[in-house]
């Protein structure tokens, strides 16, 4: 293999990390002076302004405006475990598993909340379950996004309008990146250091008017901890959709979320968020069309997620190699292009196959990533002449 000389260009911004993301363009921590530090969150002013992320999310996602929106605690794995504990076990439940997360959940219900009715359809890295397996009468637990494998849902169709039972979407790294198709969903979690790039610990919990009458109507035959109690003698606890917290949330990241979503309103709302991450996508697609060592590992060009654009590598060198030299060689690119600061955090998930994960949300900006694919070619070259 030829050598490639270092690119002049470097991405200004190198964070290409997919949780917790690169920060808004233009940001600084004085964004976040007004913070009330220092404050209880139950005071009406810090309260206002929980319930101010409630409603500008809301808005920007197009969410019905029957549908109740929360924050919750443990981020958007702390949404969906609230969302499985104290509504699952009424209905069989039809899981679909193709990342790491969705296998998470289908550990969760078969193996914790032991639910015998439980049927997971699963898929390997870069595909897609057969989604017309699931049934309308049963409960349906899915990523809409996989953040680890860089596949997502082209549409919901197969989701029926006349189902008996709920939809639960995890969509962490697809909620203001991709369009929700609300009708088809009654459940949908994500949390705040995803596409606005906000800082973690806090998750997003969205019900529909189904998913509230199932809260109402079903008492689980577990006990729930107490930061997964969503009820409160047989009625839902209508605070935790107007800001009042279950426990203590941090008033910095609250004010962080809200900088977050002014920028995301300023930019023209959910329709420019959709276009810079598809924007990010093309970016990398053109990249991998000329490229003759690197591929998407979404098998079909549909599925190919904007935000975690996971790549593997199909170098004849590299395919030669072992499976534990793979992953020796993978993670080399990635450390040889953190050494020299261009990009952070960009290896494959750890339970995905070998290769390289690129975040495209909305908060990175296309020129970064373009900045960015020199690089990746210099950093394979170097990494084949050890491994040859």
């Amino acid at each position: 293999m030829n050598a490639i000389s270092k690119p002049d260009m470097r991405p200004a911004n190198p964070n290409f990390s997919s949780g917790p993301c690169a920060k808004r363009p233009g940001f600084t921590l004085e964004a976040l002076s007004g913070a009330f530090l220092g404050r209880s969150h139950r005071a009406a002013e810090p309260k206002a302004r929980l319930n101010e992320i409630i409603t500008r999310s809301k808005s920007i996602l197009g969410m019905p405006t029957d549908w109740r929106l929360g924050i919750v605690p443990g981020s958007d794995t702390g949404a969906v475990e609230m969302a499985l504990w104290s509504l699952l076990g009424a209905r069989p439940v039809d899981i679909l598993t193709f990342e790491s997360f969705g296998e998470g959940w289908a550990t969760d219900i078969v193996k914790h909340l032991k639910l015998a009715d439980a049927t997971i359809l699963s898929a390997r890295y870069g595909e897609l379950p057969d989604l017309g397996k699931t049934d309308p009468a049963h409960d349906i637990v899915f990523p809409w996004n996989g953040t680890t494998s860089g596949v997502r849902l082209t549409d919901a169709d197969w989701i029926a309008d006349d189902r008996q039972g709920l939809t639960i979407c995890d969509a962490t790294s697809a909620a203001f990146a991709m369009e929700l198709p609300w009708s088809k969903l009654d459940v949908v979690t994500w949390s705040w250091q995803k596409v606005l790039g906000g800082e973690a610990a806090h998750g997003m919990l969205a019900l529909s008017p189904r998913a509230v009458e199932r809260l109402e109507t079903y008492t689980p035959k577990w006990p729930l901890p107490k930061v997964f109690r969503l009820t409160s003698k047989g009625k839902v606890s209508e605070g935790v959709f107007k800001g009042e917290t279950i426990n203590t949330p941090s008033m910095l990241c609250a004010e962080d979320a809200i900088d977050g979503l002014k920028w995301a309103e300023g930019i023209g709302g959910l329709p420019a968020l959709i276009a810079r991450s598809e924007a990010n996508l093309k970016a990398v697609a053109d990249w991998v069309a000329q490229s003759e060592w690197a591929g998407f590992l979404a098998r079909d060009v549909a599925t190919r997620s904007c935000t975690s654009i996971c790549l593997k590598i199909v170098a004849p060198w590299f395919v030669a190699l072992s499976a534990e030299n793979q992953a020796k060689a993978a993670k080399q690119i990635a450390s040889v292009l953190e050494k020299v600061g261009v990009a952070y955090d960009i290896g494959a998930y750890r339970d995905a196959p070998p290769g390289l994960r690129i975040w495209g949300g909305a908060t990175v900006e296309t020129s970064d990533i373009a900045a960015l694919l020199p690089w990746l070619d210099w950093a394979h070259a170097t990494t084949a002449v050890s491994f040859q």
